[in-house]
C-alpha cells in the first residue's frame, strides 16, 4: 500500500518553513495573481524562486494555487503568470477555470495540472472528463462520504486529493455565489467574505465546525487516496506546524489520532471542536460551530515548540522543461451557438403560467411531469452512490416528453448525452471567458457566470445566454438548515428551497433588467434566461409583461451592471 502524500498549505514564507518541518511531502501555496486566498501574505516572484528552492533542497514538491476564475481581460496575463511559474520550477498548478486550464496544456503539456476542489468534483464522470482535459489529479469535494470517496478512487484514471482538515464551506466548493452578490467580494475571485459565518434567524445554521479526518486516516490510506489535504494559506506557523506534524506522525505509524492527539489540534485551532460529519453520513446540526471565546483562549493558551518530525527526504532534482507560450495566444471563440430564445427555469410547477413567451421551460429534474415543461434542471450534485437513482429519472422525464436539459456540472454531461437530452449549460459551469464557453461547444447554449458584468459579458464572442430576471440560487448545501428561509442581521430574506434532495438557498432580491433591452443586445446576449422561485403565477405573467414592455423596475432589485 502505497502511503499517501501529506499536503500542507503555507500563505506565508515562515509558514513553508514551518509545514517542511514538520514532515509535508507537498505544500501548496498562492502567487499575487490568481489565488482563491487573495489575503493571505503569498509569494511574490522573489519569493517564489525562494520557496521553490527550499521545498526542493528538502525533498517537498511545491503547489502553486491558480485556481480562481479568469477574466478575458486577464487571460493572456494568467497565461504568462503560469509560464513563470513553469521557468522556475513549479511542480504543479492547482486551477480552477476550465478554459484557462485547456489553453495552458495546450502550450504547457508537461506542467502538471490539478483540478481545484472549485471544480466541483464529486463522481468519476468529472475525474474521467478531467483525464481528457490533461489533469493528473482531482481535488475531490469535502461534502463527499467515505463510500464515495472510495469509489472515486477505485474508478478514477487520475489521482484524488482529499481534505482531511481545516475549514469547511456550507456551499459545495465552487458553487457559492452569496459573498459576490451580498458583498462584491467573489469567492470565485478568491475574496469571500464568508457570509456563511454570520448569524441567521438568532443562530448560526450555515457556520460550520472544522473538519478532522484524523481518526479515519487507515481508512483514507487504504482506499488508495493519493494526498491528504489541510486546510489554513490564511492561518500562522504554529497552527500549520502542529497540524501537519501530527497527520505526518499518523501516516508514519499508520493509525489513526488518539481523542488526546485530536483534542490537542483543537485547542491549536477550531470552532466549537471538529466534525467528520461529511465523511461518515452524519450530516446534521453536530455538524455546526463557531469560533467562540473559550476556543480563542484555548489557541490562546496552547504553546508550540518547533522541531524536524519525519524522515529526511531525498533532494528534488528538476527535469528539464523546454515549453514557451507562443509569441501569439490564440483565444478560443465560439460565434454560433443558438437563436434568440426566451428560457426559465421554475422550482415549482405551480407557477408555470399558460404563456407561450418562453422557448424552453425547466423543472427540476424530480418534479417534472410532462405536462407544462420541456425541458429538466440535473441536479447540481450527483454523487457516484446517487448515479442509479438519477438515471431512472432520467429515463422517466424523457418518456413523459423532456427534451432539453440543463446541465452545470463536467460530470453530468455524459449522463445527459447518454439520454438523447439537448444540452444547455447552467450558470453552475461557472463560465467567465471565451475559452471557457467555446470548451462546451457541444451545447446548444450556456449561461455565462451571472458575476459577470455587461461589459466583461460582451468580451465572450459568441451567443450568449444571461439570467435576465430573478432570484440566483447562491448556494447549494449539503447540510440542510431546516428553515424555509434564512434572515440576517438586518433582517434580509433569503428564501431556501429543496432541490434534488439538497437545500438551496438564494438571493432576497431579484436581477432585473427589463428596461435594459438595448444594454442587452449590444453585449450580444441571445438567450435571456429567467428564475422563478417565489413567484405566483400572476407575478410571473407580470414580470413577462413588463419584459414585453420593457418596464422601468423598482429600486429593491439586482441589475447587471
Amino acid at each position: 500500500m502505497k502511503k499517501p502524500e501529506l499536503l500542507a498549505p503555507a500563505g506565508s514564507y515562515e509558514t513553508l518553513e514551518s509545514a517542511i518541518l514538520a514532515g509535508a511531502d507537498a505544500v501548496y501555496l498562492g502567487g499575487k495573481l490568481y489565488n482563491a486566498r487573495m489575503n493571505a501574505k503569498n509569494f511574490d516572484s522573489e519569493a517564489m524562486k525562494r520557496a521553490v528552492d527550499l521545498c526542493h533542497k528538502n525533498g517537498v514538491r511545491l503547489y502553486v494555487t491558480l485556481n480562481t476564475l479568469i477574466y478575458d481581460r486577464c487571460f493572456k496575463d494568467a497565461l504568462l503568470y503560469a509560464e513563470e511559474l513553469y521557468k522556475q520550477g513549479v511542480d504543479a498548478l492547482i486551477t480552477a477555470d476550465v478554459g484557462f486550464s485547456k489553453k495552458l496544456h495546450e502550450y504547457l503539456p508537461d506542467f502538471e495540472l490539478h483540478a481545484s476542489t472549485q471544480m466541483t468534483g464529486h463522481n468519476v464522470s468529472a475525474a474521467e472528463y478531467l483525464a481528457r482535459m490533461g489533469f493528473s489529479r482531482m481535488v475531490c469535494a469535502r461534502e463527499m462520504q467515505k463510500k464515495d470517496i472510495a469509489y472515486l478512487v477505485e474508478k478514477s484514471p487520475i489521482e484524488i486529493e482529499a481534505f482531511v482538515h481545516g475549514a469547511m464551506c456550507v456551499c459545495q466548493s465552487g458553487q457559492c455565489l452569496m459573498s459576490s452578490f451580498i458583498g462584491g467580494r467573489s469567492g470565485n475571485r478568491g475574496e469571500c467574505a464568508q457570509p456563511c459565518r454570520l448569524p441567521y434567524n438568532n443562530s448560526y445554521p450555515i457556520s460550520l465546525k472544522d473538519m478532522c479526518l484524523g481518526g479515519h486516516i487507515t481508512e483514507l490510506a487504504e482506499m488508495g487516496v493519493a494526498s491528504l489535504k489541510i486546510e489554513g494559506r490564511m492561518k500562522s506557523p504554529d497552527y500549520v506546524y502542529s497540524v501537519v506534524s501530527t497527520y505526518r506522525r499518523l501516516l508514519d505509524e499508520n493509525r489513526n489520532a488518539t481523542q488526546k492527539e485530536i483534542d490537542r489540534l483543537a485547542s491549536v485551532f477550531s470552532r466549537g471542536g471538529f466534525s467528520d460529519g461529511y465523511f461518515i453520513g452524519k450530516v446534521d446540526n453536530s455538524m455546526l460551530g463557531i469560533r467562540s471565546s473559550g476556543d480563542k483562549e484555548a489557541t490562546k493558551n496552547t504553546s508550540i515548540k518547533q522541531t524536524k518530525v519525519g524522515a529526511a527526504k531525498d533532494a528534488i532534482k528538476l527535469q528539464e522543461r523546454n515549453g514557451s507560450l507562443p509569441s501569439v495566444i490564440e483565444i478560443d471563440t465560439d460565434g454560433d451557438r443558438c437563436e434568440k430564445i426566451n428560457s426559465a427555469r421554475f422550482f415549482n410547477v405551480e407557477s408555470i403560467p399558460k404563456s407561450d413567451y418562453f422557448d424552453i421551460i425547466y423543472l427540476p429534474l424530480e418534479k417534472f411531469d410532462g405536462t407544462r415543461a420541456n425541458g429538466i434542471v440535473m441536479p447540481p450534485v450527483i454523487f457516484d452512490s446517487e448515479k442509479e437513482r438519477v438515471e431512472r429519472l432520467l429515463e422517466s422525464v424523457k418518456k413523459k416528453g423532456a427534451l432539453h436539459c440543463l446541465v452545470g456540472n463536467v460530470g453530468h454531461i455524459e449522463l445527459a448525452k447518454k439520454y438523447g437530452f439537448i444540452i444547455h449549460g447552467d450558470y453552475r459551469l461557472n463560465i467567465y471567458n471565451n475559452t471557457s464557453f467555446a470548451n462546451y461547444s457541444d451545447m446548444k447554449s450556456i449561461l455565462v457566470s451571472p458575476e459577470l458584468t455587461l461589459a466583461q459579458i460582451r468580451d465572450i464572442k459568441g451567443k450568449k445566454s444571461v439570467v435576465v430576471y430573478g432570484k440566483v440560487p447562491l448556494m447549494t448545501l449539503e447540510k440542510r438548515t431546516g428553515q424555509r428561509v434564512l434572515r440576517d442581521r438586518k433582517r434580509v430574506v433569503f428564501p431556501v428551497f429543496k432541490e434534488s434532495g439538497r437545500e438551496i438557498v438564494v438571493n432576497s432580491v431579484p436581477i432585473y433588467m427589463a428596461d435594459r433591452e438595448d444594454a442587452l443586445r449590444k453585449s450580444g446576449i441571445f438567450d435571456r434566461h429567467f428564475i422563478f422561485t417565489t413567484e405566483t403565477k400572476e407575478e410571473v405573467l407580470a414580470v413577462i409583461k413588463a419584459h414585453k414592455e420593457k418596464k422601468i423596475g423598482k429600486n429593491n432589485v439586482k441589475r447587471i451592471k
